[in-house]
């Protein structure tokens, strides 16, 4: 029985470490995954993720799974070529007849091909409409006008299987050349568990009609419902968004200021004021991270105006700042401010993107907000490089969504842990262990009697 227990305890101690690390951080965020066998995801930040984490490195935030364990996390810029998904277009595909793969039949020859290009049907001419088996298929892609990276493939459900297929690409339906050897399709089950392979990559491939032909014979065709093609990302970064500050009137020996606080780790990399009415004013951005810092010069100085003119609006451009902040405290400064209230401070960033592996079940979810706890180093960047060279340059995390806040250990992580008193706890140490000799000698004199 005592050693049942003391088998519980050693239990229990991973168990209550897993618990504690929901307990260090203030919110809680449950992702959705746009399919569930990504392996490695992508979600891209909101401003309530933003608000409430307090390191200037993001380190107060980490993605955990159904267990509460931490799974390998990531925080990557908004203009990384995986921040921004490829646009996804669905094209129309026509069953092959039978022998369509082979070199005398003529594809073309029993096509219907409308005058923008477009494949209108694929019908049988010459060839055994009898035929059994997989026969493959032509997509028909003449109204994209970006590289295809990959083909996405949805059937009805079926039993376990895995195809090969010679991928040709086209673009009159006569001469075809090979842009992937064997692009696999597969779906095993055990038990209740699947494993799918939707997906077959390719490396930008430019044409008119791509053609799937069967490695080997297949005894019936697969029953696809629907075929997307996957097109190049645009690492182009997301326009700005605006975080709107209102700040009060200080009036001191430098002149008159304007100070507004900031709730969170924003990345700052614009500025923007806004003044009722026509204005013309000439500004300087100050930030700092703290009450106790210096303040610094985030923008050069600049001139906003504003000029409302038959039902028009004229506004001067929002100003860049030296480089990306994530200071709290911000100051507006200007030489002539006697007769204004404070103006609006529009702060503008561009999220950021968190890429996590997908280790243990889900449901995953994010957390964010602590004093106490910092994310561990992940070797993540090393492995999306190493993914995308063997994937291809545009091979990106499968997508996630963050799901609606929710409170976690709330304002009990946003305090720091008291720093503990080592000097303290050493005499203490100190104290015990000379108790501990004492004792020992007196018992040990005790004996000798």
């Amino acid at each position: 029985m005592k050693t049942m227990t003391r088998w519980a305890w050693l239990l229990a101690l991973p168990l209550a470490a897993l618990a504690a690390v929901g307990d260090d951080y203030a919110g809680r965020w449950p992702l959705a995954l746009e399919r569930g066998d990504g392996g490695a995801y992508r979600v891209v930040l909101d401003a309530s993720v933003y608000r409430q984490m307090q390191s200037p490195g993001l380190r107060d935030l980490v993605v955990v799974n159904a267990d509460g364990a931490p799974v390998a996390t990531a925080v990557f810029p908004p203009d990384a070529p995986l921040a921004q998904a490829g646009d996804s277009v669905a094209l129309p595909w026509f069953p092959l007849p039978g022998d369509a793969g082979a070199a005398t039949l003529d594809i073309a020859a029993i096509s219907e091909i409308a005058t923008d290009g477009s494949l209108r049907r694929v019908e049988l001419r010459g060839a055994d409409a009898g035929a059994a088996g997989d026969n493959g298929f032509v997509i028909d892609a003449s109204r994209l006008r970006e590289p295809v990276v990959a083909l996405r493939f949805a059937w009805l459900d079926a039993e376990a299987f895995d195809r090969g297929y010679r991928v040709g690409a086209s673009d009159d339906l006569r001469q075809w050349r090979e842009v992937e050897a064997d692009g696999r399709l597969l779906q095993l089950r055990n038990g209740d568990r699947r494993i799918v392979e939707d997906r077959i990559v390719l490396s930008g491939v430019r044409a008119k009609y791509l053609r799937l032909l069967p490695n080997a014979r297949q005894p019936a065709p697969l029953a696809l419902t629907d075929v997307r093609a996957e097109l190049a990302g645009h690492v182009a970064a997301p326009a700005l968004q605006w975080e709107e500050l209102r700040g009060r009137r200080i009036e001191g020996r430098d002149g008159v200021a304007f100070e507004y606080a900031l709730e969170g780790r924003f990345p700052v990399e614009a500025a923007d004021v806004t003044v009722a009415g026509n204005s013309t004013r000439s500004w300087l951005l100050e930030s700092r991270d703290g009450a106790d810092a210096a303040w610094r010069e985030a923008a050069s100085p600049w001139v906003a105006y504003r000029v409302d003119s038959g039902g028009q609006s004229s506004r001067s451009p929002p100003q860049p700042l030296h480089g990306l902040s994530r200071d709290r405290q911000w100051r507006l400064r200007t030489r002539d401010g006697s007769a204004i209230e404070a103006p609006l401070l529009r702060l503008g960033y561009r999220p950021e993107t968190v890429v996590f592996l997908a280790e243990g079940q889900p449901p995953f979810a994010l957390l964010a907000g602590s004093a106490r706890a910092a994310r561990p180093v992940s070797p993540l960047p090393q492995l999306v490089d190493a993914l995308r060279t063997a994937r291809g340059k545009d091979w990106q995390p499968a997508a996630a969504t963050l799901g609606a806040r929710q409170a976690q250990a709330g304002d009990a992580a946003l305090q720091a842990l008291p720093r503990a008193d080592w000097k303290r706890w050493l005499l203490w140490a100190l104290l015990v262990t000379g108790a501990a000799l004492v004792a020992g000698f007196a018992l040990s004199l005790l004996r000798k009697k």
